[in-house]
């Protein structure tokens, strides 16, 4: 049966980096969440202003739809899935085990990891609001939590290690 691992956590945590050094030490697919936004999204959060959970639902349905159609035994994705029921809709439409890797890290470093990208629709003024709005996982979901504080690599080791 196919599993899915979602690397979560809040912007400039690095999901993305992490996500697909991961997918290939296991080779597995990587889906950018990211790349599943709608432009109005993209646009609503370049311009400062937080999504709703209207404005995910959309998307969310999107990535569970990329892991759906993913024919891989297992696939990663990369996306923030900062509440449960956001987990939970994910869970229940991928149709699949789903794991959570919550990524975290001391706001300092995230906003300073925010401020050096380039390129990226999600400015640095979010992060507050995407920390106000992080429900990390539950004990009854099934899930790691690692801290960014160390290079990707050791971080990549670490999911390798403790991942069932």
């Amino acid at each position: 049966m196919k599993r899915a691992v979602v690397v979560m956590g809040v912007s400039g945590a690095g999901k993305s980096t992490v996500g697909r050094v991961f997918a290939n030490r296991i080779g597995a697919p990587f889906i950018e969440g990211d790349d599943l936004h709608p432009e109005a999204n993209r646009r609503k959060m370049a311009g400062g202003v937080p999504l709703t959970d209207a404005d995910r639902l959309p998307w969310l349905k999107a990535v569970a739809a990329a892991i759906r159609a993913t024919q891989a035994p297992e696939v990663v994705v990369a996306c923030s899935a900062l509440r449960r029921s956001y987990r939970d809709l994910i869970r229940a439409e991928a149709v699949c085990p789903v794991i959570f890797l919550l990524l975290t890290g001391e706001a300092a470093v995230l906003g300073q990891r925010l401020r050096a990208r380039q390129g990226h629709f999600m400015p640095a003024t979010l992060l507050d609001s995407q920390l106000a709005q992080l429900e990390p996982p539950g004990p009854d979901e099934a899930h790691l939590t690692i801290d960014i504080g160390t290079p990707v690599e050791e971080v990549v080791e670490r999911m390798t290690a403790l991942l069932p």
